[in-house]
């Protein structure tokens, strides 16, 4: 390649919106820097930060299992609204939604207006940076420590300093106390705030060290005069009762390095730096787009610079918003109270697209973070399937804050109590991770043997044929053209019992062959009259083809159910209902999904068609987050988190058995270089592409073993034997 990717973006104005702030986040905090060098802003977050509110008893799943087989009988016989009365009659409830904490605010007399400005953010240190003349400010949360630090340097330094609670859809009933007191080093700062009618608050704390001149007090903050430098320390607390700040001042005071900004960031890049770098895009992007600002970069969509950019800004946006929880819809950040859809986390199609890269892109933090929330849940999962199926086992909700698993969120249109793949769907990142690494986690092995037991019970009812029936069944967020959405036999919720039963079965041999034999029972899936395969399997029930989700195509992906290479077949009924599938309200999730079913079916001119979508759509602010609407409509992080998958996928996919070398490279992207890519098989993949169509992929295994090389020439055994590197060279076609 001729020069080095941007492994960061830029801009030449301070941010006039949260949404184009930039980002740092070390998967607990996370900060949004605006900025501006005379009236700075920083947003702090936690994932901790949720409002809680609402009825406790209707935050718990529906006791509806006395009535399932009654629902079952009536849905066997035809009637096809029968679950809309499937309810306890509680209203649609929302999962507790996700907040900002507060500002930190810096104000200074105004400087030199016509001093040089630029801001930036650093992917792989995390740091924002901004300069105005002689001012600087760095900001970055900490990895190792859990802290957000900021670094503000100038001649003769006259700051403002305080917290500020007042951000968009702040509640008015928010009980608010300051704190400010002088120390040593300059003055701790601290801000809590007590939910209306709750006894939970969160505090956040911030240590204030000045070098030079003088610091007083001038509430509800301190005034900095004559300073060269000032660092603050910041973290922020959910707790009941109150806090004791001098304990959390004390804490931060004695974090190793904690006077000093470039020690806490050398411990940060230790883990952070080290993560950020495992995996590499470079498409040979012109240098002069590469140099040129993020806002500037987007408005040119059919430039490869802009998805070397967007692929390093979504590894980084990912890797910092995955800590203690996963990635929420809007990753870990918001600048407004009144979050779209709570901030939740969305199960049913959200969460695993935004983390979609982690196996491949070589981010176990990410899959770290996944399985915290999966197994901290599952007790709830097990409330839900005892109260709704009345089953043992597990069943996981489509909606969750990060607290709660229980399923409660749900209406007549949108009937997520009906819902029974979510189990299987989330563990599936658990598993891709223990085939790539080698080695099976012992929790993931025990919650798949839960998962089948559910499927154990709920499976009783049988069809005509002899096969099992999986009544009541819901595709998210879909319904037939002639029926209801709670129905029989989703195309999902086929491929994700049979997953779950094969793969528990595998992890199990005491009970493998009674697991396998249910799963032989499930009915095939059904290809409808359009050819296509048909998003219910039970007959009669027509398509609704024009809708964002493609819950029915989870065979193809992620599973590895339908390919071309196994079941043709069925991977040609995929691809018809594909085709139909239409965009319904454009979201950008609906079209990264499409990409990523597309690479499976080696169909680089729809994957090309769907990533220009959302590049042409203006989804990404200047911050290169991304919307979950065209023209930068609701700030959302799917988009952002997935691309990366879409690109990796469309040039080096892999199964246990399998690696398949540009299967879908779009013409768009005539040469370029991946590097570090993981494999499920237990091998790194380096892969160099030229416009001639040869390709050359080094795989470096850690694992000894056969398995079948698929490239645009045929497929062909490779025997790989831990430890030593092979050279694999496509040829030109």
């Amino acid at each position: 390649m001729t020069s080095t990717p941007v492994h960061g973006t830029w801009e030449p104005e301070p941010a006039a919106r949260w949404e184009d702030a930039f980002l740092t986040g070390n998967g607990h905090h996370g900060a949004l820097v605006f900025g501006d060098p005379n009236a700075d802003r920083v947003v702090v977050t936690h994932h901790t930060l949720v409002r809680p509110g609402g009825d406790p008893e209707h935050r718990r799943p529906p006791r509806l299992a006395a009535g399932l087989p009654a629902l079952q009988d009536r849905l066997l016989a035809g009637a096809t609204a029968a679950a809309e009365s499937f309810t306890d009659g509680r209203p649609l409830q929302w999962v507790q939604p996700f907040h900002p904490a507060f500002q930190l605010r810096l104000n200074r007399p105004p400087g030199d207006a016509h001093a040089p400005y630029r801001r930036s953010v650093d992917f792989a240190t995390g740091e924002t940076t901004a300069t105005c003349g002689a001012w600087t400010s760095r900001v970055l949360a900490s990895r190792a420590d859990d802290v957000i630090v900021q670094h503000i340097t100038a001649p003769d330094l006259t700051l403002d300093l305080s917290l500020d609670p007042r951000l968009p859809g702040a509640p008015a009933g928010l009980g608010v106390g300051h704190g400010a007191v002088l120390t040593p080093e300059g003055a701790l700062l601290s801000l809590r705030a007590r939910y209306p009618g709750s006894d939970l608050a969160y505090t956040g704390v911030t240590l204030v060290s000045v070098t030079g001149g003088t610091t007083k007090l001038v509430p509800p903050g301190v005034l900095v005069a004559g300073a060269t430098e000032v660092l603050l320390l910041t973290r922020v607390r959910r707790h009941t009762g109150e806090l004791d700040v001098t304990t959390e001042g004390r804490a931060l005071r004695d974090l190793p390095d904690g006077t000093s900004y470039d020690g806490l960031l050398d411990r940060h890049l230790a883990l952070h730096r080290t993560a950020y770098d495992r995996v590499t895009l470079d498409l040979a992007a012109d240098p002069a787009e590469r140099a040129l600002p993020g806002s500037a970069l987007l408005a040119r969509p059919r430039s490869a610079a802009l998805l070397e950019r967007l692929f390093a800004a979504g590894r980084y946006h990912l890797l910092s918003a995955s800590g203690l929880l996963p990635p929420r819809l809007t990753g870990l950040w918001t600048g407004d109270w009144n979050t779209a859809w709570s901030g939740a986390f969305t199960t049913n199609a959200n969460l695993n697209l935004q983390t979609a890269s982690a196996a491949a892109a070589d981010l176990p933090e990410v899959t770290e973070a996944h399985a915290a929330l999966v197994h901290r849940q599952l007790p709830d999962w097990r409330d839900n399937a005892r109260a709704i199926f009345g089953t043992r086992g597990v069943v996981a909700p489509s909606h969750t804050d990060g607290e709660s698993g229980h399923t409660y969120h749900f209406s007549r249109e949108y009937p997520l109590h009906l819902w029974t793949a979510g189990a299987d769907w989330l563990l599936k990142p658990l598993v891709d991770h223990d085939e790539t690494h080698g080695a099976r986690d012992p929790r993931t092995t025990a919650a798949l043997a839960e998962v089948a037991r559910f499927y154990e019970d709920f499976l009783k009812r049988t069809d005509d044929d002899g096969h099992l029936v999986v009544v009541p069944s819901y595709s998210p967020e879909n319904r037939p053209a002639n029926a209801s959405w709670g129905t029989i036999n989703a195309a999902m919720d086929l491929s994700a019992a049979r997953h779950a039963l094969l793969t528990a079965a595998d992890r199990h041999p005491e009970d493998a062959d009674r697991l396998r034999a249910l799963a032989d029972r499930l009915p095939p899936h059904r290809i409808n009259a359009d050819g296509a395969l048909a998003e219910w399997a039970r007959p009669g029930l027509q398509d609704t083809y024009d809708h964002r989700h493609l819950s029915h195509l989870y065979g193809v992906w992620p599973l590895d159910e339908i390919n071309p290479y196994d079941t043709p077949e069925l991977a040609e009924a995929a691809h018809r209902a594909l085709a139909l599938r239409g965009a319904e309200n454009d979201s950008a999730h609906g079209h990264l999904h499409h990409a990523l079913i597309a690479a499976r079916l080696r169909d680089a001119e729809r994957v090309a068609h769907a990533l220009g979508q959302v590049l042409d759509g203006d989804y990404f602010h200047a911050s290169l987050m991304s919307a979950h609407y065209p023209h930068r409509d609701v700030y959302n992080a799917d988009a952002a988190h997935a691309l990366p998958a879409v690109l990796i996928e469309m040039l080096v996919q892999s199964t246990p058995d399998r690696l398949v070398l540009l299967p879908a490279r779009p013409a768009s992207c005539p040469q370029g270089e991946l590097r570090g890519v993981r494999t499920r098989f237990g091998a790194a993949v380096d892969l160099t592409w030229t416009p001639d169509g040869s390709a050359t992929a080094v795989v470096r295994p850690d694992r000894t073993r056969r398995i079948e090389l698929r490239t645009p020439s045929g497929a062909e055994p490779l025997d790989l034997v831990a430890g030593e590197e092979r050279v694999i060279s496509v040829k030109a076609r």
